[in-house]
């Protein structure tokens, strides 16, 4: 049972007891240690180098020092009922779950019918929790991505490739369909753009089935390419035409490296924003545009930019609009802004962590991913020191 929230508060993010309320002394060291070590950014090249090179050559002890460092930080467990535990903590401080099954990028059909059968049984088990509204899912999970690439670039499928892509509708409309019977949400993530197009056609086709009378199924939008903002505005003029609840999942990104470098390498013009202030500009004009059609647009604010979260809790208050409604939700990931989180939580919003699961070699790519952006890109690390340190240092240990 979730403790009672207060929803005539304002959050306050300065707020490290609350913040930190979910953490004993012990697991607040120990992030202590390991935000001290992700802040070194040479530190975590060299980290994230070994580490891909050791599992590629299956040396056991590298998984046994990640499942007990980043692993225990960022992720909820192996499977979902080693998530259960991290579930129940989240809801004991009013926090939602959104469970994601950490695989990506697969190719062997396989291992595509086993990360399907993992999103069925992830979107059964959230409808047995009241804290799990919402699974997330990887469509490079379900397909081998050339495909995709294939789709997008609209070359002629060979026989085989028909097989494959018709295999993968199947796969994610048996998802969806199970969603909505069961009433649990599916975030569909966005990824690189040379297939970002084809799966987007494809989640407008899922929302259009799925999104009558509830948003099921939500479309991500990568808000640092300059095209998305207007893609968010188009998308729901077609829903509101359609007859259909938008979802919309907003991020900043996160694969701008790889975009700027492709695009360089290929001599086509890059699709990501200029500067990080046309980012910021295009991601809160997104919210707003959302706030101003709650109703008709299910959506969330997943970012850790406390200033954007911050204007949509100014306007979610200033407009007097309430702070459950279903529509309106925030999301960060497990195991960092804490302090968003749950001051967002004890004060009556809609608030979720992001909570990735899977075998430490199917997430490594998620975690090293995480390591590197949050230092060289976001300088995240260093918030989250300081904040932890100011707990440290308020509790006295």
């Amino acid at each position: 049972m979730a403790k009672e929230s207060d929803s005539t508060r304002l959050p306050d993010f300065r707020n490290t007891e609350i913040a930190f309320q979910n953490k004993s002394d012990k697991e607040l060291i120990e992030s202590k240690r390991l935000f001290m070590a992700m802040n070194n950014g040479h530190l975590v090249d060299v980290g994230s180098s070994v580490a891909k090179l050791a599992l590629k050559l299956k040396l056991p002890f590298v998984q046994s020092i990640m499942k007990k460092t980043i692993f225990k930080q960022f992720c909820g467990g192996i499977n979902l009922v080693d998530c259960q535990e991290v579930i129940d903590h989240l809801y004991s401080h009013n926090a939602s779950t959104i469970l994601d099954y950490g695989a990506e990028s697969k190719t062997v059909a396989q291992e595509l019918d086993d990360a399907c059968a993992e999103l069925i049984n992830a979107i059964e088990f959230a409808a047995s929790n009241n804290s799990v509204p919402v699974v997330s899912c990887k469509l490079t999970a379900l397909v081998d991505n050339n495909v995709l690439i294939k789709k997008q670039q609209k070359h002629p499928f060979s026989k085989e490739d028909k097989a494959k892509y018709d295999r993968f509708l199947k796969r994610i409309n048996k998802a969806c369909k199970k969603a909505h019977k069961l009433s649990v949400g599916i975030f569909i993530d966005a990824e690189e753009s040379w297939m970002q197009v084809a799966m987007d056609e494809i989640v407008t086709d899922l929302m259009k089935a799925y999104n009558k009378d509830k948003a099921i199924v939500y479309n991500t939008y990568q808000m640092y390419r300059h095209d998305k903002l207007d893609q968010l505005r188009a998308d729901y003029l077609e829903a509101h035409k359609e007859g259909y609840i938008l979802g919309a999942k907003l991020v900043r990104g996160a694969y701008m490296e790889k975009e700027r470098d492709r695009a360089e390498d290929m001599g086509y013009p890059s699709p990501i924003q200029p500067d990080k202030a046309a980012t910021d500009r295009d991601y809160d004009e997104g919210i707003a545009f959302c706030l101003d059609r709650y109703k008709e647009i299910a959506f969330c604010n997943a970012s850790h930019n406390l200033a954007s979260v911050q204007k949509m809790v100014n306007a979610i208050v200033k407009n007097e609009l309430p702070r459950d409604h279903p529509h309106l939700n925030f999301c960060q990931l497990q195991g960092m802004s804490d302090h968003i989180t749950f001051n967002l939580a004890a004060a009556g919003f809609n608030v979720a962590k992001y909570v990735v699961y899977g075998p430490v070699r199917d997430v490594v790519e998620y975690l090293i991913r995480r390591a590197e952006e949050n230092t060289a890109v976001t300088g995240e690390m260093s918030r989250e020191l300081s904040l932890v340190n100011e707990e440290v240092k308020r509790r006295g240990i």
